[in-house]
């Protein structure tokens, strides 16, 4: 199963490169496949490329989403070692 993630793009970099980052960990990004994005921008990052530009809004819920899905596979392990 694949999966695409929304980051923030953090820096604008040469070559069609960008930083971006994602719960505090940054990783450098082609922008090859996206037009007209700017620092501040979400965009949906797979395999080392962003693929599309988001809504901030929505990519705000899915990371809300992806945080409460850890938090709950936190309880669920610590519960089963107690």
């Amino acid at each position: 199963m694949c999966l695409a993630l929304p980051c923030r793009i953090v820096e604008l970099l040469p070559g069609e490169q960008a930083r971006i980052e994602m719960a505090g960990v940054g990783k450098e990004v082609s922008l090859a496949l996206v037009d007209d994005v700017a620092v501040g921008d979400y965009v949906l990052v797979h395999v080392g490329y962003a693929l599309t530009r988001l809504d901030p809004e929505e990519a705000e819920k899915t990371l809300a989403l992806f945080a409460e899905l850890g938090e709950v596979a936190l309880l669920e392990t610590d519960a089963g070692c107690a």
